[in-house]
This record gives structure tokens, sequence and C-alpha cells, in this order.
């Protein structure tokens, strides 16, 4: 399925906001179901202001600011924040971003077999796919 402009337009607010290029964002598979996540938890207004928002920065409004750092927790962690976050998918936690970030495999998430814990683990840079991963 081909992305929409409403899809385009929250990859590229992402891109923005996490720091990642909008390839690595759609790489995770999770574009499109982030987009709907976050339009039905930030409600219709909120969610049109935050995407047509010029340039998201630090001089954005208060309630604007965190509807940012909702999304950009949501790419992260694959969970909505709140108490308790809420879980997207089992898919989020493992494409969560934290994980790129720091260049390594979400715990539990992709078994490499007995005595793999002997060995220094795969490292990479932001963004980029983890050796042996088939990201």
């Amino acid at each position: 399925m081909p992305p929409t402009d409403e899809t385009r337009r929250f990859t590229a607010l992402s891109a923005v906001l996490t720091g990642f290029d909008p390839a690595t964002l759609e790489a995770t598979g999770l574009t499109e179901v982030y987009r709907a996540v976050a339009a039905e938890r930030l409600g219709a207004d909120r969610y049109a202001r935050l995407v047509h928002a010029r340039e998201p920065d630090d001089t954005m409004g208060g309630e604007l600011r965190e509807t940012a750092r909702a999304v950009t927790y949501l790419w992260y962690t694959g969970s909505w924040p709140g108490t308790p976050p809420v879980t997207v998918s089992p898919r989020g936690y493992a494409e969560g971003l934290v994980w790129k970030a720091a260049g390594l495999r979400a715990p539990a998430t992709d078994p490499q077999g007995y005595g793999s814990w002997a060995g220094a683990p795969a490292r990479s840079g932001p963004g980029d796919q983890v050796e042996g991963s088939g990201r």
C-alpha cells in the first residue's frame, strides 16, 4: 500500500522529532501504525496542529510540545506514554529507535542461540542496520 500524503507528513515530522531519516523510520514497517495511534490518542485537532506545524522545536507551546514528545516516545519505545505506557505491539518494542540509537538489538527479540552471550554484541551507528539482524 503506497503511503498517503498524511503518512508522508507524519514521517517527515517524525524524522525531525527523532533524528532518524525517513527511510529508517519507514524500514520499521510501523509508520502507518504509529500515525494511526498518534491520530487516535491526540485527537483530530491536536494531531492536525502537530503535523502541520512548520518546524517543531524548543519554541513550541506547552501542549504542542507535549504532543511532539509523545510521538517521539512512541518511536523510541514502541509505547504511547502514560501511566502505565501503552505498548502498541511486540514489533513496536523490537523496532524501537532506542535500540537503533544504542546500536543494539532489543533484548529477547532476536535469539542468537546457546553461548551467544559470550561474545561482544554487533554494534552500529544510529539508523544503521545491525549486522546479521536481517533488518
